[in-house]
């Protein structure tokens, strides 16, 4: 798109849509309304492309966000019943509906799913300090997130009046072409 706005984009590379105030500044004999009116639909539907990621992203970290949390509480728990010297009995779940009854020596370590059917075995301070880290990440991502899709609303919004303003300066152009060759 030529024009005389600036155009940046966010702090995660999403480009930011220019305004059009004259719409003479957009549309010219090389490139006529039409050709600048589907520039505008492609920059809408990349953006609501991005946005429809961005949604299934938030989505997922707001599912795992609780998942680390509550890891991170389990972990500390194991800590304090191993300073106290006593087990931990609890339902361990087996599937979404079975559970089995389970006691549970704290031993100093903790085995963790990393992901990938891949397990390890922490000792508490790294698998607290794993975690936290982890969940410190995925917080700031969501951050980012749902920054970034209030970025994209402004940017889809201003694409569509930029849109509107131009197909009505087209048809403003034909009617007065037409009052002209009448």
């Amino acid at each position: 798109m030529s024009g005389a706005s600036d155009v940046s984009s966010n702090p995660r590379g999403i480009p930011r849509s220019p305004f059009v105030e004259r719409v003479e500044d957009y549309v010219s004999e090389a490139e006529p309304v039409e050709v600048v009116l589907k520039k505008f639909q492609e920059a809408i539907s990349k953006y609501k492309f991005m946005e429809v990621n961005l949604l299934q992203r938030r989505k997922v970290l707001e599912e795992k966000i609780p998942e680390i949390e509550k890891t991170v509480a389990m972990v500390k728990l194991l800590v304090e019943k191993q300073d106290n010297a006593e087990p931990l009995h609890t339902d361990f779940e087996l599937n979404d509906t079975l559970y089995a009854q389970a006691k549970i020596e704290p031993s100093g370590t903790v085995y963790l799913w990393l992901g990938a059917n891949v397990m390890l075995e922490y000792k508490f301070e790294e698998a607290i300090d794993l975690l936290t880290s982890k969940l410190d990440t995925a917080q700031g991502s969501l951050k980012n997130t749902i920054e970034d899709l209030a970025f994209l609303r402004d940017q889809i919004t201003t694409m569509e009046v930029n849109t509107a303003r131009v197909y009505n300066w087209d048809v403003k152009q034909r009617r007065d072409r037409k009052k002209e060759s009448a």
